[in-house]
């Protein structure tokens, strides 16, 4: 399995998204750059320029139309995907940590950190409403009073945001109400070091997962020993089943490509590695 290297980043990876259709991928880190590439090739396809401080998260809406990122520099911004022009600019108190369109690709929603005497707010934003983008006011704002969300990802027919906290807690928030009802337990997958990013097969009963060892003790440590790997689980059996090497450092993102041959995963060296399934990956069965 031999990887596509992209380089375009001078720092640490912090999220990486394909669009629907899987042709485009997207990346963030912790400088101001936003890049988009083509996931065929790794050719590189433009830059969003704008951001001041590390970009924490993007997303790309369903026709790929619009792209958001959501940023340490107390801003989510919206852009055009195919001029890279910026359309929107939101302000806000602390840094952006997540942000993602609902499948209409009309509401956006990001959150923000608790940090520098702020608490943690989710945010929504009806963008056929011009006047809210106008005056940063959203239609809906709620508040996260324990620890802050560091991932949120739409719900089913975006009717509700599920989101993950620093805590180790998931809770749901809905678009029309508050709902703190934590979701239920289904399968756990064990690691011996932390893990960063995971992600589902679309075509499998696969599950990959991306982390390693803390990100101060890399330079103290070799790759062997931090076990910077991605690691493949069987979702139903939690058995791991197949390990891929190439990162120096934790890997903090990882992502299957919608059509399911391939993945990506970014990491705290500054890289992002595409990853083409060799044909042995469709053979394999799995014997619990």
């Amino acid at each position: 399995m031999k990887p596509i290297l992209l380089q375009g980043h001078e720092r640490s990876i912090t999220q990486i998204k394909y669009n629907r259709e899987g042709d485009l991928l997207f990346t963030v880190a912790k400088d101001p750059i936003v890049n988009v590439w083509y996931s065929v090739n790794g050719e590189r396809l433009g830059t969003y320029m704008g951001h001041t401080g590390a970009v924490w998260c993007v997303d790309a809406d369903w026709d790929t139309k619009h792209v958001l990122t959501g940023s340490a520099d107390n801003s989510c911004r919206l852009w055009d995907c195919e001029t890279g022009k910026q359309l929107a600019l939101l302000k806000t108190n602390s840094a952006v940590r997540t942000c993602g369109f609902d499948f209409g690709g009309n509401i956006i929603m990001f959150s923000t950190d608790k940090q520098m005497g702020y608490q943690c707010f989710v945010s929504f934003f009806d963008l056929r409403d011009p006047s809210q983008i106008d005056n940063n006011e959203p239609y809906m704002k709620i508040p996260c009073n324990d620890s802050k969300i560091t991932s949120a990802v739409w719900g089913p027919l975006g009717e509700c945001i599920i989101a993950g906290h620093e805590s180790g807690e998931l809770n749901q928030y809905s678009a029309k109400l508050f709902d703190s009802t934590t979701l239920e337990h289904q399968k756990t997958f064990r690691t011996e070091r932390p893990v960063n990013s995971a992600a589902l097969s679309p075509n499998y009963d696969h599950v990959v997962l991306g982390g390693g060892q803390e990100a101060m003790d890399v330079t103290t440590t070799s790759t062997r020993i931090g076990k910077f790997e991605a690691r493949f689980f069987h979702l139903a059996f939690e058995e791991e089943f197949g390990r891929v090497k190439g990162h120096f450092g934790p890997i903090n993102s990882v992502a299957f490509h919608p059509d399911g041959k391939s993945y990506s995963s970014g990491g705290e060296d500054g890289y992002v590695r595409i990853h083409y399934f060799d044909p042995q990956y469709f053979e394999f069965e799995f014997e619990a």
